[in-house]
């Protein structure tokens, strides 16, 4: 009996293609979302550093007069 037995938990391990299909859209997902965050996080810095920039630019203007 325990090699019928070894067999049917070998079949339980391994994926089908639904399964397949199921974890490579999550990670397509996961990955679409990651890229959203990224672009969303540059957006702020590159606004960050555009106001840095400015101020900068005013105090130099300041200090020229």
């Amino acid at each position: 009996m325990e090699p019928a037995c070894r067999k049917d938990k070998q079949k339980q391990h391994t994926p089908t293609r639904g399964d397949r299909t199921k974890q490579k859209s999550a990670q397509q997902e996961l990955k679409q979302r990651q890229r959203a965050e990224i672009y969303a996080l540059n957006k702020v810095m590159t606004e960050l550093e555009q106001q840095q920039f400015e101020a900068f630019c005013k105090q130099m203007q300041s200090q020229a007069e």
